[in-house]
């Protein structure tokens, strides 16, 4: 007899023989639901922290005015090496006052403020950008200035 045909039972009701088949596939299922579960929860912290691949084209945004190599000036100063760096630091860019004074260090925390309302952050600076407006674009953008700065 071929599987997926019907067969009757001693009780005279019909069964199918794909309820076996069924019954493999939904604990397949099960085990890789499982497998899937457990491998998104161990890389959560790597979602968390941003796509560099996703912040490279929300880094377009910004490459008119800074450059991504090393001592390079454009409009801005270069966002090599950033992330972790004191604001205005570069020695060959003119930084406003109020940069030069904040103190601040870059860190992912500070750029994550800054990234949303750079007045706001630091009153007085002089970059005329509004800020970005989706919130996953900053843990992104944060990603790829540490992935280019490596």
């Amino acid at each position: 007899m071929r599987k997926g045909t019907f067969i009757r039972t001693p009780n005279d009701k019909r069964c199918l023989i794909v309820i076996e088949r069924i019954e493999t596939i939904i604990k397949l299922h099960k085990i890789l639901f499982s497998v899937a579960t457990a491998v998104l929860i161990s890389t959560g912290p790597a979602f968390a922290d941003g796509d560099a691949k996703i912040g490279k084209k929300v880094f377009n945004k910004c490459r008119a005015c800074h450059a991504l190599k090393v001592g390079t000036k454009k409009v801005g100063p270069s966002r090599h090496g950033i992330v972790g760096r004191k604001v205005g630091s570069e020695s060959y860019f003119k930084y406003s006052k109020a940069m030069k004074a904040s103190g601040i260090e870059w860190t992912a925390e500070n750029l994550d403020r800054y990234l949303k309302a750079p007045k706001k952050f630091i009153s007085k600076n002089k970059l005329p950008f509004g800020g970005l407006k989706k919130a996953k674009g900053f843990a992104n953008i944060i990603a790829y200035l540490k992935f280019v700065s490596n």
